[in-house]
């Protein structure tokens, strides 16, 4: 339809503005079905304290693998679309939000060169708070940093490779401190997993 073949993609769901944890958990459930393509797998969903510390409730937090036949930048489009019409206002950074979907990855691309993802991979958090880019980064350049995208991105595709660092999910992963693992909690089951193994 939109002149890719099958792509597989990885995205990150998140909320923390419902009047409850639960509601949270429930949107991201309802914002799991509209997104554009088919679902291959997706993690459990987990409570997480919101970062910065301070900045709002717990949020709820997921990863979904997603088939999908759109360009990266469309897909992102359609997912900017999803979270509006669950009522995000994009104002200001790490604030509460009722949705946010991150694009994490899109079959392995590397968007839009390599030094460019390394500069917002490298840049301390305090900058990060202050600016971000002005396109799509892939990969995600915080993902490997991010406790609660890596735990529920184990859940479905714990091979999953970084394209430009090489390490998996599961490496990332283990890679962070106890502390930072030990704040996320999972509710309910894992509805699939799959196993992706990059050249």
């Amino acid at each position: 339809m939109f002149g890719h073949p099958v792509t597989l993609c990885l995205i990150a769901l998140g909320a923390n503005s419902g009047v409850s944890f639960a509601a949270n958990a429930r949107g991201l459930a309802k914002a799991a079905r509209q997104l554009p393509g088919r679902i291959g797998a997706i993690s459990r969903i987990y409570r997480t304290p919101a970062w910065p510390p301070g900045a709002g409730p717990d949020f709820a937090n997921a990863v979904a693998l997603l088939h999908c036949t759109m360009a990266p930048n469309i897909l992102l489009d359609r997912l900017h679309g999803i979270e509006a019409r669950h009522g995000r206002v994009r104002e200001r950074r790490w604030v509460a939000r009722t949705l946010d979907l991150d694009l994490l990855d899109w079959h392995g691309t590397v968007r839009p060169d390599v030094p460019t993802v390394r500069h917002w991979m490298t840049l301390p958090p305090a900058v990060q708070a202050s600016i971000a880019p002005d396109q799509l980064i892939l990969p995600h350049p915080r993902l490997q940093d991010r406790a609660f995208v890596l735990i529920p991105l184990c859940d479905v595709a714990p091979d999953w490779r970084h394209p430009l660092t090489g390490r998996t999910a599961r490496a990332m992963l283990m890679a962070l401190s106890g502390a930072e693992r030990g704040q996320i909690t999972a509710i309910g089951p894992v509805h699939g997993v799959v196993n992706i193994k990059r050249r």
